[in-house]
């Protein structure tokens, strides 16, 4: 397999043994409020990495982080009067149930910042030791960016551009540099209140910076170095270049990842979804009125890397997608169902059918290019739909094509994800039998407008030879 390696800019060939252990880490969430589709994006894109790589025999250990202690949990704390611990244990919860309903479920460990104080304190003792951090008396300890003679190499920046790497709590007017960030922000005894967390150090106590929680976290369960990182494009900087600077300063080793992958933005009439914007769409609000596969089929048919511009018309394009791989799919249950064979007996070649398994695969080799790999699907509904209305697929056939689908889906989730369809409501089949007395009595009028009903109450009626069917609305 081949992986763009955002470090060096061009793909690279994952060489890691099958059946050995292979690391990834993801950034995780900050839970001060509800995730919106940007980080569904996110997730659902690794998710489904993470999936394909079992599912060709690697042992992958995935590990995200959970940044319970933040700027933006104090603020929440203190406006709902609440402690900090409240607030973000409900998000994480709320989180993890997002999570659940979309289908991702590959995490080996979520591993929050507050478990991991001695950690975090470690590695800032060791940063000052080796001249990469200092203390500025009563604010806190910070990294000296000029101290690290490569930092900016992940965005390819220079330090004289990164003054705009100040974020959340690093914004001393007492630095070295403007691009330099917080490690340990000392707290004074007078802001320690419910909403604020702080732990004792040798500096005071205080809380720890964005940037090293995750070091600190991925050195204990991975140690210096490991295979893969992963996060949203928007974390490459300042973020991800301070983790780099952290790790490989402690460790004098060159790389903390092998691989370095980022998801493309999710955007909004060309802007980006985020909560700062106020033009985000949380992923409860959006599970209310669509099917979690919709979601997943959304993300997945565009190139991880590449940006997707969110719109209804998108989603509704995405339904019609969904709905032509259902009746597929279907159809094929039903022709496995089927007594006997056909007559019509038509013989799928085997080396056809092995070419579109062999091209899916191929394809996510390929920098995980989940698109292509899709277009396969659809390329196969295309030509064996035509022998399915013709009665001209055996059962063997239909077996073979049902399992290559199965395969997939164990990596993508969105063709036999399980569903809570309930079985047909009374209601429906009474409309339904209706129905069919007005076509007997030739009441084509009467009969439309039932067809009609049924559709609005999510239930689409097919008419075959062998009578009319009622499928599920996605």
């Amino acid at each position: 397999m081949r992986i763009y390696n955002t470090l060096t800019r061009k793909k690279e060939a994952l060489k890691a043994e099958r059946g050995k252990k292979l690391s990834l880490f993801v950034c995780g969430i900050t839970p001060y409020d509800f995730a919106h589709l940007g980080h569904a994006r996110t997730y659902v894109v690794f998710d489904a990495f993470v999936k394909y790589l079992r599912n060709s025999g690697y042992k992958v250990f995935y590990l995200q982080n959970v940044t319970d202690v933040d700027d933006k949990i104090i603020k929440r704390a203190k406006e709902g009067k609440q402690t900090w611990k409240t607030v973000s244990t409900r998000f994480e919860k709320e989180y993890l149930k997002d999570m659940g309903g979309l289908g991702v479920n590959s995490v080996s460990k979520y591993a929050r910042a507050t478990e991991n104080i001695p950690e975090i304190i470690s590695q800032v003792k060791r940063l000052l030791h080796k001249g990469y951090a200092y203390e500025i008396p009563g604010d806190g300890i910070y990294y000296d960016i000029s101290k690290f003679q490569s930092y900016g190499k992940l965005a390819r920046r220079t330090k004289e551009q990164s003054d705009d790497a100040v974020s959340r709590i690093d914004e001393s007017i007492q630095k070295r540099n403007k691009g330099d960030f917080a490690l340990w922000k000392l707290e004074p005894s007078a802001k320690t209140d419910f909403a604020h967390p702080t732990w004792p150090s040798p500096w005071g106590r205080g809380r720890p910076g964005w940037h090293i929680e995750d070091t600190a976290i991925t050195e204990k369960y991975f140690g210096p170095q490991y295979d893969i990182h992963g996060g949203g494009r928007d974390l490459m900087f300042p973020h991800h270049e301070a983790e780099t600077a952290q790790m490989e300063a402690i460790s004098g080793k060159k790389l903390l990842a092998r691989f370095w992958m980022h998801s493309g933005f999710l955007t909004i009439g060309g802007e980006k979804m985020s909560k700062s914007l106020g033009n985000f769409i949380a992923i409860q609000d959006f599970l209310k009125n669509h099917s979690p596969r919709v979601l997943r089929l959304l993300f997945l048919k565009t190139h991880y890397r590449s940006p997707i511009d969110y719109s209804e018309k998108l989603i509704l394009q995405t339904k019609q997608e969904l709905e032509r791989i259902d009746e597929f799919v279907g159809k094929l249950h039903e022709t496995r169902s089927m007594k006997r064979e056909t007559k019509k007996r038509f013989k799928l070649q085997a080396s056809r059918f092995t070419l579109h398994a062999s091209y899916f695969m191929k394809a996510l080799e390929d920098d995980f290019n989940t698109p292509k790999a899709i277009a396969v699907v659809f390329d196969l509904i295309r030509k064996v739909n035509p022998l399915l209305s013709r009665n001209a697929l055996s059962r063997k056939e239909t077996k073979e094509i049902l399992a290559f689908l199965h395969e997939m889906d164990k990596i993508f989730g969105f063709i036999f994800a399980k569903q809570k369809i309930s079985a047909v409501p009374n209601e429906i089949k009474k409309l339904l039998v209706q129905r069919e007395q007005y076509r007997e009595q030739k009441l084509w009028n009467k009969a439309d407008e039932l067809r009609k009903k049924l559709l609005a109450k999510g239930w689409l009626i097919e008419d075959t030879p062998s009578g009319p069917k009622l499928k599920k609305t996605v």
